[in-house]
């Protein structure tokens, strides 16, 4: 299909056909033009601190070990031997020097060499002398303020010039401790009955907030009062390459040096403290970005990074359009005290977790639009116009701009697969 998007500037619609969320063919474009050629997340470098440190990951339909090496590099390693294509690692995490592939006892180091097979006698000498029978690794891995990614793309731009100007949002997050990030331990996994895109949008969308989230925000304004004197106001963003965030005041308690009453005094001087450290590294503007305003960043097309009341990365794949599989991971700053990092974790579960008052919310929303496109026949498209009406210059046309930002660009993606079918024809 052609007619992925209707983009009418002048008449103030935009529109989604409602068949990029169900149709089998636009998934296998996707993968090829999507998947295959973008940047990809695979983890935070804190996962793997220490050599020989590895962990199994699923990134863009492959199977992955992200592993620190024993000379201390990080590699993404396939999981799969290059004799018959067994996983070779079959843990989901640990740490070693030395792979063996269970099937045939083949043995790799951990930056995937071959060092030993049973019946070397059966093959010629010389047999791996170029290096062909060690396990292959993804030679596009580039890393941003301890954020990984991988590309399987070898003619792909390097990773800061896709990021763009999303690297400023990215810094706002990372620069909360002086020693940068670490990942909190436990990935969490879950799975949702609709379109991975439908993540994506939903992850920059500041107006489902408060009638999805209601029951949350009525529980924070009965444990402050003043939560209800402030306005949930910001901007949404349009950054490079299908990138887009959303910016706004936060109304809750934040970690880093928003306090809340619901945490004790000694809390709230030591986020005294922690705003006047803030202050004085990054000026007083940037330090009240950090510390009162959350952050909604979506990197195209499946990392969402969370900065609101607590700090969490999402990566998500799609193994049907509707079906998708989610990882979430809980990041904070390194060097955070006891007192702030269980503030931290409380926040997070009750809102973020896979159990808390948004996360199923979300998902319960996201799975109701995926079973109601069997209506698609009669009702094809999705309206993302809010905003438009209001011109370009003026400072609330921001409704929704972040998500045709995405929409765009994914529509450029699957527009160059159609031009090279006609080519091939």
């Amino acid at each position: 299909m052609d007619n992925i998007i209707q983009d009418n500037v002048e008449d103030s619609e935009f529109l989604v056909n409602r068949k990029v969320f169900t149709e089998r063919e636009i998934l296998a474009r996707e993968r090829a033009e999507i998947f295959n050629k973008c940047w990809l997340f695979i983890g935070h470098e804190t996962e793997i601190p220490e050599l020989g440190d590895y962990k199994r990951k699923k990134v863009g339909g492959r199977n992955l070990l992200f592993i620190r090496s024993h000379d201390g590099e990080i590699r993404a390693l396939f999981n799969t031997c290059p004799h018959r294509g067994a996983l070779v690692a079959r843990e989901s995490e640990g740490n070693s020097r030395v792979f063996r592939c269970f099937y045939h006892a083949w043995s790799f180091k951990n930056d995937g060499e071959l060092v030993g097979m049973p019946g070397m006698d059966g093959f010629p000498e010389g047999f791996n002398d170029e290096g062909t029978k060690n396990m292959k690794a993804v030679k596009r891995v580039e890393n941003y303020r301890g954020f990984v990614f991988v590309n399987y793309d070898q003619e792909a731009v390097s990773l800061e010039e896709y990021l763009g100007n999303a690297k400023e949002y990215i810094d706002l997050v990372a620069d909360q401790s002086e020693h940068g990030l670490e990942a909190l331990g436990g990935v969490q996994e879950y799975s949702v009955r609709a379109n991975w895109k439908l993540l994506a949008e939903n992850s920059v969308d500041l107006y489902h907030g408060m009638p999805t989230h209601k029951t949350y925000f009525d529980i924070k304004q009965d444990q402050d009062p003043d939560l209800k004197k402030v306005k949930l106001e910001g901007e949404g963003v349009e950054l490079d390459n299908g990138h887009a965030v959303i910016e706004y005041v936060a109304p809750w308690g934040r970690p880093v040096a928003q306090w809340t009453p619901i945490w004790d005094e000694d809390l709230k001087r030591d986020m005294e403290q922690m705003k006047e450290d803030l202050t004085e590294r990054f000026g007083t503007e940037r330090a009240e970005r950090i510390t009162h305003y959350n952050r909604n960043i979506l990197i195209f097309p499946n990392l969402v990074i969370n900065d609101i009341m607590a700090v969490t990365a999402r990566t998500f794949y799609p193994t049907s359009p509707g079906y998708m599989e989610v990882l979430g991971y809980s990041l904070a700053p390194k060097g955070e005290k006891g007192s702030h990092r269980m503030a931290r974790n409380d926040n997070f579960l009750e809102f973020l977790g896979p159990g808390g008052f948004a996360t199923p919310d979300d998902n319960e929303a996201l799975e109701l639009c995926q079973e109601a496109y069997n209506n698609n026949e009669e009702v094809e498209w999705n309206d993302i116009s809010k905003g438009m009406v209001r011109g370009a210059g003026n400072a609330m046309a921001t409704d929704e701009v972040q998500m045709r930002n995405f929409w765009r660009q994914y529509n450029m993606k699957i527009q160059e697969s159609l031009k090279k079918e006609v080519v091939q024809k």
